[in-house]
């Protein structure tokens, strides 16, 4: 999906729950416990997109940082100008059965996890 974003002249983000392990972001980039970050070419260095984690060097507000995000964390990965991208279900969510029972207030979902 990055490839793609940045072959077609967008920029890449991604949207990460700054509240899991072994997330490493400035804490003050942080809003209701998820950062956007940008992952264009131009924006960081040393980029690794590895099935564990994502790690890169980038600048925040001028101030060096390096950044490590696990896969887990990653929520979803995103072209900045039109929005496209992928969504991925939160770890929690990842888990629940399709069997539970809705808690109060919400809606069974009519979909199905086929395993």
């Amino acid at each position: 999906m990055y490839e793609w974003i940045v072959d077609n002249g967008f920029t890449p983000h991604i949207l990460v729950d700054a509240g899991m392990d072994g997330v490493q972001v400035p804490p003050g980039q942080v809003s209701d416990g998820k950062i956007v970050l940008n992952l264009s070419p131009s924006a960081v260095r040393g980029l690794d997109l590895g099935n564990a984690q994502i790690t890169f060097s980038t600048r925040f507000g001028g101030t060096p940082f390096q950044v490590r995000v696990p896969a887990a964390a990653t929520l979803a990965i995103y072209a900045r100008e039109n929005g496209k991208g992928m969504v991925f279900p939160e770890p929690e969510e990842a888990s629940k059965s399709s069997d539970e029972a809705p808690k109060q207030g919400e809606k069974k979902s009519h979909l199905t996890i086929i395993k």
